[in-house]
């Protein structure tokens, strides 16, 4: 009898987990992908989709669909509970899968520096859940500031509180305020939409901490046009379902969102392996678990340095090269090449945020945007990492039409599963 091909188990199925599958489709190995869901979400999107500008079938495709021409990649919707290094096991609710070579590419989750319990009332963004959860909370406050008969009530409620300073929760506050301001301007009669207070909360002294300062003004300044109230060097000293507490007082809110912190998936527990504050597991120079030359970490799952010293960011395109790279590895080995490869060396290819709806700072090298150019970039960008031409079609289209009209069509409020506990 033949001997059978390699087994790799790829865990996660995001932009680093596809990458390493795609890479791996003409090597002789058999692939398992397994993802705790049936699709791929386009994560920078997601703020989109919690806005109403997007609906989640713009921004995320089922696996199998993508994965439907590669015949050495078998796919499982299961969630992951462990894994036995020792006996090269993955344990999952479904049971367990062995594995010759084995990716970790499970990403982050949202962390509010130990406050947990603030998740219930300040959901950050994430997952397609997150996304139509805080639509919800935003579009519910509205309708029921519409109906309340108390002036404070109203004001309350068409509050909205984003903590955090990054490029996500920038990209909330301005899409925020344009909905206040322009798509529900006109749609009720008892309150006006574009009275609504957005504040947005940042610890730190500025915004967009990884950009630019110069960028990092014209990001504020931007905002405090639209009429968001910029709050910096401002810790959040308490959180609960009728706002927040801040050195300066309470501030009181119909929905609270996070943006100012993420925390790795639990790989770290899952092998016994050293990680750093933020979870990450701590990889050799090809990405691999220090001593096993077998299991391999990538995406925001990895803490991995790039030639000058610094950290990869947790961004798409970091994921994506790392999984190319792992993929090239393994399919190398399997084929009974070379074990010594040169080490992961990370391409930066820049640093994108928009601020609404034509406004955006791009940072590539040493070509600097910003404005309309910068938000047209940023739009061209993020329209040709999308998947499928449909998608990229449906997307731009939805986009002109925002454009030109301001209106948004996914304005439903549906109901939300309750959140469940990380895994994958």
């Amino acid at each position: 009898m033949p001997p059978s091909n390699p087994r790799v188990v790829i865990l996660g199925a995001g932009f680093g987990g596809l990458q390493a599958t795609k890479t791996l489709s003409r090597a002789p190995v058999d692939i398992t992908l397994i993802d705790r869901e049936n699709y791929h979400c386009f994560q920078p999107l997601l703020y989109q989709v919690a806005t109403a500008a997007l609906s989640p079938a713009d921004i995320a495709w089922p696996i199998r669909h993508i994965l439907r021409r590669q015949k050495n990649a078998t796919v499982f919707m299961t969630a992951v509970t462990g894994i036995d290094v020792a006996a090269r096991v993955v344990n999952t609710e479904a049971g367990a899968f062995p594995f010759d070579f084995l990716v970790i590419a499970t990403g982050a989750r949202n962390w509010h520096f130990g406050h947990e319990r603030w998740a219930e009332t300040a959901p950050g963004l994430k997952r397609i859940e997150d996304a139509t959860r805080i639509r919800r909370s935003i579009l519910s406050a509205f309708e029921e500031a519409e109906l309340a008969r108390d002036e404070a009530a109203r004001k309350r409620l068409i509050t909205f509180v984003i903590i955090g300073g990054g490029p996500t929760g920038v990209e909330m506050a301005g899409a925020i305020a344009e909905v206040a301001r322009q798509t529900l301007a006109r749609d009720f009669r008892r309150i006006d939409p574009r009275t609504a207070r957005i504040v947005l909360i940042e610890a730190g002294p500025r915004l967009l901490p990884t950009f630019s300062e110069q960028h990092a003004r014209y990001a504020h300044d931007t905002l405090a046009a639209m009429g968001v109230e910029v709050m910096t060097s401002t810790a959040v000293l308490e959180c609960d379902e009728r706002g927040v507490d801040v050195a300066g007082g309470r501030i009181d809110a119909g929905a609270v969102i996070w943006a100012a912190g993420i925390m790795a998936s639990p790989a770290a527990e899952w092998i016994s392996a050293a990680h750093d504050r933020g979870g990450r597991v701590i990889v050799g120079p090809d990405l691999s678990l220090p001593g096993r030359s077998d299991i391999f970490v990538i995406g925001d799952t990895a803490c991995v340095n790039d030639a000058g010293g610094r950290p990869v960011p947790g961004l798409a395109s970091a994921a994506k090269q790392m999984g190319h790279y792992v993929g090239k590895v393994i399919a190398a080995r399997a084929a009974g090449r070379a074990t010594s490869v040169a080490p992961f060396r990370y391409r930066h290819l820049g640093s994108l945020a928009t601020i609404g709806r034509r406004a955006a700072v791009v940072e590539f090298g040493r070509i600097h945007l910003k404005g309309f150019i910068g938000w047209m970039f940023w739009s061209a960008v993020h329209i040709y990492f999308l998947i499928g031409i449909r998608n990229r079609f449906v997307v731009a289209v939805t986009w002109l039409w925002s454009y030109l009209t301001f209106k948004r069509g996914a304005r439903l409020i549906t109901e939300v599963p309750a959140p469940r506990p990380h895994q994958r």
